[in-house]
């Protein structure tokens, strides 16, 4: 199911999103058992994609725990974060969103084209044609520490 987006997205967290590499993706069961894990991903503006690549995996790509809990319950979070020892440093952007797997069509081999421009070593390890992970913000939480 197509969502619209309903939020306007800061041109700081636009940058913030755009220019980080690596981000945590939150996803739950239908019990509420949160899973968590790091992802690669790439932003256009509008929406969040990550791939679901074939590199080695221990089950099949289906059954992976975040795309059944996605199937299940697309309510997921992704949090982008700078930590530092220097704590006036410290800043996150959290996303609250609709997860969905994009299999085929234009919207899916852009985002492939994209994750590969971004990410050299998607040249070789991502299969053309791999499922792409699709997250449609609904909420965006920006904290920096820094004192303005």
């Amino acid at each position: 199911m197509a969502r619209n987006l309903a939020i306007k997205i800061s041109n700081d967290a636009i940058k913030y999103i755009s220019t980080h590499r690596v981000a945590r993706l939150s996803t739950s069961d239908t019990n509420g058992q949160p899973h968590i894990m790091p992802i690669c991903y790439d932003f256009d503006g509008l929406y969040i994609y990550t791939a679901l690549d074939f590199k080695r995996k221990r089950v099949e790509l289906f059954k992976l725990k975040r795309v059944t809990n996605i199937l299940n319950n697309p309510q997921v979070a992704i949090i982008i974060d700078d930590y530092s020892d220097n704590w006036d440093e410290l800043s996150y952007v959290l996303i609250l969103g609709h997860g969905e797997i994009l299999e085929n069509g234009l919207k899916r081999d852009t985002a492939e084209k994209l994750l590969r421009t971004k990410y050299y070593q998607y040249s070789q390890s991502l299969t053309p044609g791999c499922p792409i992970l699709k997250i449609t913000p609904n909420k965006i939480i920006e904290w920096r520490n820094q004192q303005e």
